[in-house]
């Protein structure tokens, strides 16, 4: 699956518990002057596109078009990587945010596993 890119709006509604079904989706918020989200970009796709996460949602949503999201969601700064659990009852979405690196990558910030193990964790 390929990261689609996420409006304000759908990202509003995702937060909200407005989606009515079960599913998991990972955001990866990012800025345009962001070079270690432009570095990362490539290692998410090929994440979205590995096999073992069928069934799950890759979204890229740029804090500039909602730089409220950063205080809502508790994180500062980009990339930030996050995975909410949406459900098709009225249960509240679950929202959880990869903490940053002990040891981040200088080009990237995240590493690939560090991505891979938060999604196995929470999904």
């Amino acid at each position: 699956m390929s990261v689609a890119r996420l409006s304000t709006e759908a990202l509003k509604k995702i937060l909200a518990s407005k989606v009515k079904e079960d599913a998991t989706c990972v955001i990866k918020f990012y800025s345009n002057d962001c070079h270690l989200c432009h570095n990362l970009k490539d290692y998410y796709e090929d994440i979205s596109n590995d096999a073992k996460y069928e069934g799950v949602h890759f979204f890229a949503f740029n804090v500039d078009n909602y730089p409220a999201i950063e205080k809502q969601l508790s994180f500062n700064g980009v990339p930030t990587i996050s995975l909410i659990k949406t459900f098709s009852s009225n249960r509240k979405a679950k929202i959880r945010v990869l903490p940053d690196p002990d040891q981040p990558n200088e080009q990237t910030w995240y590493r690939v596993r560090y991505i891979k193990d938060f999604i196995e964790k929470e999904k």
